[in-house]
């Protein structure tokens, strides 16, 4: 029988008053009901923190850090895993969504498979609710598999405390996940993937992710500044990396 460890759900919040809510309303629908869900306010400017405060006043469960300044996704992340008091350390952001069945699927095999970082199959949705396909998961992924091309969808992960530790987002300004995953995998051989689809990620028309020059910058400043790779290890892997992204246009 799964036991009901507690799961922390990190989500970084700024100005997210038009997503935040079918977010927390995703994670109030879990069939698995022990979670903490932590909100960091990174210092909005619209009405997020105010609509956040009404939701923790109504579930206990649902926790409000409010930022002074704008620090960016990688220290307002980190400052939700510093308070967190879970077993397991989940991530879902102010504009993605869980499916009911998300937390129990995932920590019942995390729990009956003694995995200690776990991702799923996820599905893509523009901003106007179309569907853009599924990114399905792989069984498993390594280290230097993941350097080639990553596979884990942050709003799916999740590492298990009590086998890995504390372990935190690397300080830089975008692809912060990335540099997580490869840390996890430096402790502990891989990362296990579920095939059911079990998150739904909004598409935004100006994110991060949709800017494919962008991304490779800050992939490669992974590879060299984060992981400390050699350059004919880091061009073998962004070769690799930039041959999936074309790959994927097609």
């Amino acid at each position: 029988m799964m036991k009901q460890e507690l799961v922390s759900i990190i989500t970084p919040s700024y100005n997210s008053l038009d997503t935040i809510e079918r977010t927390i309303e995703s994670v109030i629908a879990q069939t698995y009901t022990n979670w903490e869900m932590i909100i960091v306010d990174d210092c909005s400017i619209d009405d997020s923190r105010e609509l956040i405060q009404s939701w923790c006043e109504r579930d206990r469960r649902i926790q409000l850090v409010a930022r002074g300044w704008n620090a960016g996704p990688a220290v307002t992340r980190n400052r939700g895993i510093s308070v967190a008091k879970g077993r397991y350390i989940a991530f879902l952001d102010a504009d993605d969504t869980w499916f009911p069945h998300k937390l129990e699927t995932q920590i019942a095999f995390m729990q009956q498979n003694g995995v200690a970082f776990s991702f799923s199959s996820y599905q893509r949705t523009n901003e106007a609710g179309d569907k853009l396909g599924v990114i399905a998961a792989p069984e498993s992924i390594t280290y230097d598999q993941l350097l080639d091309c990553c596979k884990i969808g942050c709003l799916t992960a999740c590492y298990d405390r009590e086998q890995l530790g504390t372990v935190y987002m690397p300080n830089i300004a975008k692809r912060q996940d990335f540099g997580l995953w490869l840390r996890l995998l430096s402790l502990t051989p891989k990362a296990y993937g579920i095939q059911e689809t079990l998150a739904d990620y909004r598409v935004a028309r100006n994110s991060v992710s949709s800017n494919k020059l962008v991304a490779a910058k800050y992939q490669w400043r992974v590879y060299r500044e984060v992981e400390k790779l050699s350059l004919m290890k880091s061009l073998k892997h962004f070769t690799c990396y930039a041959v999936a992204g074309v790959a994927n246009r097609i």
